[in-house]
């Protein structure tokens, strides 16, 4: 049996007494400060479908927290804490970190994202700009349950896009035991994106001096296989 099947139960923050969603094993917790558009917020949204719980500052969260502040990448190692105490995030603008009290925020484990690239309509195809249900996603798949982060994603028109849009990253990273091993693997995907680069930088450069050797050829000695292309500008000019 899959990690996937295995049906699991998480306590929330300390005190708290709700009970397990309905088909959510693990529960989601968020700290807002009110730095997006409410009305696009995804965080929000999966509040407003029971999905997900908000929380006062002063509320702690004591699972897997993904948060800017961390120092350590989210991993499978994370899989019992979160199962017991579920997975929060701190929804704020990494332009505006400095007003965020993060001395405040009692985390149980805080835990970074690796290298993802963004599928919501904002932020498409950039690279660490993730909402909040694209952030909660990413470490639910990442710790194991697919099918939990596959469920939170279907509530969005373009939510199915993020697992396919990173597709071979995830499944690599969720293969990772250790944060040691999944900042290797984001590592050498980066150094990787870094060589491709400059693979066709070196590409580009070569194809443009090709074509200015080929206009400096002309110049020098017309070819004859440009003749009618020549005659032709020649015409219209004299028009």
């Amino acid at each position: 049996q899959s990690r996937e099947d295995i049906p699991m139960e998480a306590a929330g923050p300390e005190g708290e007494t709700d009970p397990v969603p309905p088909k959510r094993p693990i529960r989601l917790y968020m700290w807002d400060f009110n730095h997006c558009d409410a009305k696009r917020c995804t965080g929000k949204k999966l509040a407003r479908l029971a999905l997900l719980k908000e929380l006062r500052v002063s509320q702690p969260c004591r699972g897997v927290v993904l948060t800017p502040r961390a120092d350590r990448a989210v991993s499978r190692a994370d899989a019992a804490l979160a199962r017991e105490a579920g997975v929060g995030v701190v929804d704020c603008s990494w332009a505006r970190l400095e007003e965020v009290p993060f001395h405040r925020l009692r985390c149980g484990a805080p835990r970074l994202l690796p290298f993802l690239v963004a599928a919501n309509p904002v932020n498409y195809g950039r690279p660490l700009k993730l909402s909040c249900v694209e952030a909660l996603a990413a470490a639910l798949f990442i710790m194991g349950w697919k099918r939990e982060a596959k469920d939170i994603l279907s509530k969005f028109p373009w939510g199915n896009g993020f697992i396919e849009l990173n597709r071979g990253l995830l499944d690599q990273y969720s293969a990772c035991e250790t944060s040691s091993d999944v900042v290797e693997v984001q590592r050498k995907h980066i150094e990787e994106c870094e060589k491709e680069r400059k693979e066709e930088k070196t590409e580009r450069a070569r194809s443009d001096l090709s074509h200015d050797s080929n206009l400096s050829e002309d110049s020098l000695e017309p070819n004859p296989n440009h003749a009618y292309r020549d005659l032709s500008y020649e015409s219209s000019d004299e028009d």
